[in-house]
């Protein structure tokens, strides 16, 4: 590969990485306000409404196409070192936040103490919980994904795709639902809905975003000219 073409693999890089942290960190910031989604009707299962979902779920399936992206052009190394930073910026917010939380409004403050506190500071038990849940999706994710690489031989995009996500966003959904449960943050109540809608969902948008995983590795191997298997080594 020659220079030109390494430099602009290291800035479309650098771009999926940027896109996948952002998603990453606002999905955190943002989950506290639910909506019902009803594409198929409203229903109930062990006394739970489906379907109703957080908002914070909007931008999370984007990590996981990013991370299949990187897997498939750049590695497993390049994928699992977005994850680690990803999970340092989402710490690094939440920290922001707790100073922020901490200062005092001053009485011409647009947003007073008690409103902030309302809208943030729930906002570090829920990243810790979703940390813990996002650190072994991720992984496993990107390792599972590998694993079928190495067995298709680089073949069948669609089968690693969606068994790696299947897999890695059920561990994610129960893992940071139950510990929002066990934190108190949401009640035991919602549990069982939350976390089969948000999975239900989840593998929704894992169907829908196959073509467009598909679609960009197609353009990746036109522009960079790699045979099927063929991963990008980036050095910096």
């Amino acid at each position: 590969m020659v220079a030109n073409d390494k430099k602009l693999a290291f800035r479309i890089f650098l771009f999926l990485a940027g896109l996948f942290i952002t998603s990453l960190v606002v999905s955190n910031l943002i989950f506290q306000k639910f909506f019902f989604w009803k594409p198929f009707g409203e229903f109930t299962i062990f006394g739970a409404s489906l379907f109703e979902i957080s908002v914070g779920i909007l931008p999370y399936p984007i990590t996981f196409l990013i991370t299949d992206l990187i897997s498939e052009i750049y590695g497993k190394r390049k994928a699992n070192e977005v994850v680690t930073v990803g999970i340092f910026a989402s710490l690094f917010s939440m920290g922001i936040i707790l100073i922020a939380n901490y200062v005092p409004a001053i009485s011409s403050s647009p947003i007073n103490d008690e409103t902030f506190t309302k809208v943030f500071a729930l906002s570090p038990i829920a990243v810790l919980a979703s940390m813990i849940a996002y650190l072994f999706a991720q992984y496993i994710d990107v390792a599972i994904y590998h694993f079928w690489k190495k067995i298709t031989k680089g073949k069948h995009l669609w089968l690693r795709n969606n068994f790696s996500t299947f897999l890695s966003q059920f561990i994610d959904t129960f893992t940071v639902v139950g510990l929002l449960c066990v934190f108190q943050i949401l009640p035991w109540s919602m549990f069982s809905g939350l976390v089969i809608s948000g999975f239900i969902f989840k593998i929704i948008i894992a169907f829908i975003d196959t073509p467009f995983l598909y679609f960009f590795v197609y353009l990746f191997r036109k522009r960079f000219k790699l045979q099927v298997g063929e991963e990008i080594e980036l050095e910096y």
